[in-house]
């Protein structure tokens, strides 16, 4: 359904210090670099099928997060869950909401997640279902 995500960033260097550590957690390796026609720079990280881009924003105003808005990150085990929380926090990132813990959901299933703010305010899930058993 989705072919990439993408976030606006005022401070692009900083960005892609934050995101090579946090995306690093999960696999992710460095981004490639991308110069829009308009002389605007992004980066794009590349990783099991998924891009996940952040970009100078395109209109020179200042970048902003939604409100409400989440971005999600599938990990394979609530120990990938709590890296990718530390590594954000140790890069400055901003811990919010609950601490990383496991959280049952009205939808019979249980998450092992944790959620943080990037450096320009972003909301990121790290996220790990877990199987229960019935």
């Amino acid at each position: 359904m989705f072919n990439h995500v993408m976030v606006g960033s005022n401070d692009l260097e900083r960005s892609k210090r934050f995101y090579d550590a946090v995306l690093g957690t999960l696999g992710a390796g460095e981004p490639i670099y991308n110069t829009t026609t308009s002389g605007h720079t992004r980066l794009f990280y590349r990783h099991d099928g998924n891009t996940f881009a952040v970009s100078q924003p395109i209109n020179d105003e200042e970048a902003t997060f939604a409100n409400g808005g989440t971005i999600a990150f599938k990990c394979n085990s609530p120990e990938q869950v709590r890296e990718f929380h530390d590594v954000a926090v140790a890069h400055g990132g901003t811990s919010i909401e609950n601490p990383p813990g496991l959280r049952d959901s009205n939808m019979g299933t249980a998450f092992y997640l944790a959620y943080v703010r990037d450096p320009d305010g972003n909301k990121l899930c790290a996220i790990h279902r877990v199987k229960q058993d019935h």
